[in-house]
């Protein structure tokens, strides 16, 4: 896909990238517990924060479960089952993301989902969604980053549990064209110590024409709002009704009041950001004029009633 600026990407009809608001997603995964309507009260709760996408998980699970682990047995709130059907209790199915397309096209929000596999890939691509996100673990899968590069979408590329070398070798797979980098720590919860989020900058360095973003696991939001003030574009956070559910994503999740929170601050920082460019603003005029010392050609060009203007 060709843009104008070669740093940017689109996804659905917004365009992501220096310059562009950050895009927002609240990654559902699969917090949702195999529940339509828990999946569907996460979508409205992102929303209603101002989310531009919330996002899924979807696994074949005969695939992406370990042949050894199909008969282990495992406690779950449904009772005690083999993990394979415990991964067939979470899954959701073809009639289930119809309704999810569907309820999210009503509302006005993307949708999307990490397949784990590449039947995943073929089956979300019947809802034509407007990326893709390879999750971390599938980093290394260039048979998976194959078929979602071979779809033409935009993918979204997380970096945990990579080494440099990893991540060089998954942008060559995919090709640069049409992806976004996301810099995240596959710790969860992640603590501050393991963020690096200085990595958002080093990522930006290594690969100029990729935008770059953050995929964070951690516990509160000041760490998030810090990846954007160093350059994220697109910030995910995996989002929750309530932390105490049942799940192994659900203590690194957001809960709606915390979604209503980040998405605010992440747009009163992008006001305070600014361009860069020192300028002298029309509220700094009165007191300007009440409080500065001026003299020589300075105080002429200020007599003289030039406006604001900026300086290089």
């Amino acid at each position: 896909m060709s843009t104008i600026n070669p740093r940017l990407r689109r996804i659905g009809d917004r365009l992501v990238g220096p310059g562009q608001p950050v895009y927002v997603i609240g990654e559902i995964g699969i917090n949702h517990n195999g529940d339509l309507r828990t999946a569907l009260a996460l979508i409205d709760v992102a929303k209603a924060a101002g989310m531009d996408a919330v996002k899924f998980q979807k696994r074949t699970p005969e695939v992406c479960t370990p042949r050894d682990q199909w008969e282990v047995e495992r406690d779950t709130p449904w009772g005690r089952m083999t993990y394979l059907d415990y991964r067939y209790r979470v899954e959701f199915g073809a009639d289930d993301y119809r309704q999810i397309d569907d309820y999210c096209r009503e509302i006005g929000i993307d949708w999307f989902a990490s397949p784990w596999d590449i039947e995943s890939v073929d089956f979300l691509g019947a809802y034509a969604p407007p990326a893709f996100k390879v999750a971390s673990a599938s980093l290394t899968d260039d048979n998976l980053l194959k078929a979602m590069r071979a779809t033409g979408r935009t993918v979204i590329l997380s970096t945990g549990m990579s080494t440099p070398e990893q991540i060089r070798h998954a942008v060559e797979v995919l090709g640069s064209r049409n992806i976004i980098l996301c810099h995240a720590t596959s710790t969860y919860p992640a603590p501050p110590e393991q963020l690096n989020l200085r990595m958002i900058e080093t990522l930006a360095a290594e690969y100029p024409n990729v935008p770059v973003g953050y995929s964070g696991h951690e516990v509160g939001l000041q760490t998030t709002l810090c990846a954007v003030a160093l350059g994220a574009v697109l910030v995910e956070r995996h989002i929750t009704l309530d932390r105490a559910m049942w799940g192994s994503d659900q203590s690194a999740s957001v809960e709606p009041e915390g979604m209503r929170r980040l998405v605010r601050d992440i747009r009163v920082l992008e006001a305070a950001l600014g361009d860069g460019v020192k300028q002298v603003y029309p509220g700094e005029l009165s007191a300007m004029a009440k409080l500065r010392r001026v003299s020589g050609v300075v105080a002429d060009a200020q007599a003289s009633g030039q406006g604001p203007e900026r300086v290089a």
